[in-house]
């Protein structure tokens, strides 16, 4: 009997978001699968290790421009605006509110969230200029990274403190790591991966963009996060952890491991057990009063929210561990003329792909372990 054709893994992954992401995103998803099918947009991560002035000045005069102080100058127009006007008639602060937002969308949170060293660099909405490859100065240290944009978000959120004990847990290839080194905040950094071959690849990311004696400061490892407990419980100030997923984007567009090939079914049905193991562990390795940063690059609530809920439960039934979710729905204020949020999360922040700001998908969830 003749085979019945193979279908590509591409093909089986937008049928299999059609089905669900139609039912979740509703009018929202024929946007956002248009973006997912369409080029990714990216963003310059500068290295602060690198001296930056000739390429700031070079993405600027192409009409980039660094979202994460252009946020920061939202916030601080709006303190000033503020001070200045707390006599003013309401009038004025109408028109204080459509050119930046009002106090009320400011949470306190915010003003420590993005007092950060984090440059990096996007072009405006429905602009699809693409940057050019990172350069070497005369050490070999090379200017930027590449990354999309949202990834930046979880770190962002996490908001490392000087001299805090850092963990991130699923660090490879690198981009997250790298932005946590940017903050110039960690006073220690583990940087752990299971896949061997994955963490050569940090490996070389952190021998590219970060000087010897940042490095020292950092320390790689290659082992199952989910052990993570039992070799370092307790210890960390803010752990990141950036668990594997679904990864839409790329299942839609790459054949190359793709985790809707007929022969990773399982492995796919296991992801959200997977999530939820490795963000416990996430949970037990931080110390009291630490935080948590949970993030994936999928659209998916059963890798989201619902891995969130069930840790939620579990850290409290479990080990007698209370943790408080923080609202970040500021972001959504802060950022929204970067990225395109989805409103309906019932936890956390969902950044969607939308063909003029093509970044994401990226989730991410702040837990403060009591």
């Amino acid at each position: 009997a003749a085979t019945a054709p193979r279908i590509p893994p591409t093909r089986l992954a937008l049928h299999h978001f059609d089905i669900n992401y139609s039912l979740q995103l509703k009018e929202l998803w024929p946007s956002v699968r248009a973006g997912l099918l369409c080029e990714q947009k990216y963003g310059a991560l500068l290295n602060n290790f690198s001296p930056l002035d000739h390429v700031t000045q070079e993405l600027e005069l192409l009409n980039a421009t660094d979202f994460v102080s252009e946020a920061t100058k939202k916030v601080q127009s709006v303190a000033a605006a503020e001070e200045a006007g707390r006599g003013e008639s309401s009038e004025g602060r109408m028109v204080m509110h459509a050119e930046t937002m009002t106090q009320a969308e400011i949470s306190p949170p915010l003003r420590a969230s993005i007092s950060s060293n984090i440059k990096c660099y996007t072009f405006p909405r429905g602009d699809i200029t693409r940057f050019r490859p990172a350069r070497p100065n005369t050490l070999g240290i090379l200017d930027y990274y590449l990354m999309d944009a949202a990834s930046l978000l979880p770190v962002l959120a996490l908001n490392v403190q000087p001299d805090d004990f850092v963990l991130d847990l699923c660090a490879a290839p690198g981009g997250k790591t790298l932005a946590l080194l940017q903050t110039g905040a960690c006073g220690h950094l583990a940087a752990n991966d299971i896949s061997i071959s994955r963490t050569k690849r940090l490996y070389q990311i952190l021998h590219s963009y970060v000087p010897k004696e940042i490095r020292k400061t950092v320390s790689v490892t290659s082992c199952d996060g989910r052990d993570w407990e039992r070799l370092e419980g307790g210890t960390f100030h803010k752990v990141l952890v950036d668990v594997p997923c679904t990864t839409d984007r790329h299942s839609v567009m790459e054949d190359d491991n793709n985790i809707f090939h007929k022969r990773r079914t399982k492995e796919r049905q296991m992801l959200p057990m997977l999530q939820l193991q490795l963000l416990m562990a996430g949970i037990l390795a931080t110390r009291p009063g630490g935080e948590v940063v949970y993030s994936t690059c999928s659209l998916s609530p059963l890798q989201n929210e619902h891995v969130i809920e069930r840790a939620l439960e579990i850290a409290e039934t479990q080990f007698n561990i209370a943790i408080h979710v923080e609202d970040l729905s500021h972001f959504r204020t802060l950022f929204r003329d970067t990225f395109s949020f989805f409103s309906d999360c019932r936890l956390g922040e969902l950044v969607l792909p939308h063909l003029t700001a093509n970044f994401g998908p990226m989730y991410f969830c702040k837990l403060c372990r009591m």
